[in-house]
């Protein structure tokens, strides 16, 4: 029940703000009832959030009122540096990116958002920036 507080926390902090939440395609072995909870938590505190489906490029961007269904790869290979260009292109207040952390950044990129990374495991990546959030 920890992360579900923290993450209402960031969810009240922002409710003005431009939110968006970045989901990790790239792996078709992953928790998608939580993932689709999650979704259903910011569509309801936040319903202008975005949903980003990408993987190693992005795939598909919406409102998260839209629902629309998350289409995931069996590849294993992920980017998060379109998204987070993404990001910073359309002033995002803060990005939530459901992810597992082994995924590519470019080093030089600077990020205007403030970011959670929200990791389905126990196991706790280091992260490059912002906030890691275990969500189990």
């Amino acid at each position: 029940m920890n992360w579900q507080r923290e993450l209402l926390k960031i969810m009240q902090k922002n409710k003005e703000k431009k939110v968006a939440l970045a989901i990790d395609t790239s792996n078709d072995q992953t928790d998608k009832a939580s993932i689709n909870n999650i979704r259903l938590f910011i569509k309801e505190l936040n319903p202008e959030a975005t949903v980003i489906q990408a993987d190693f490029k992005i795939r598909d961007i919406s409102n998260v009122k839209e629902n629309k269904p998350l289409t995931y790869y069996k590849h294993g290979k992920s980017s998060y540096t379109e998204v987070l260009e993404w990001a910073n292109e359309k002033e995002i207040d803060t990005l939530l990116y459901i992810t597992d952390l082994t995924g590519y950044i470019y080093e030089e990129l600077t990020l205007n958002s403030l970011i959670y990374w929200l990791v389905l495991d126990k196991f706790k990546p280091k992260a490059p920036f912002g906030k890691v959030l275990n969500i189990t």
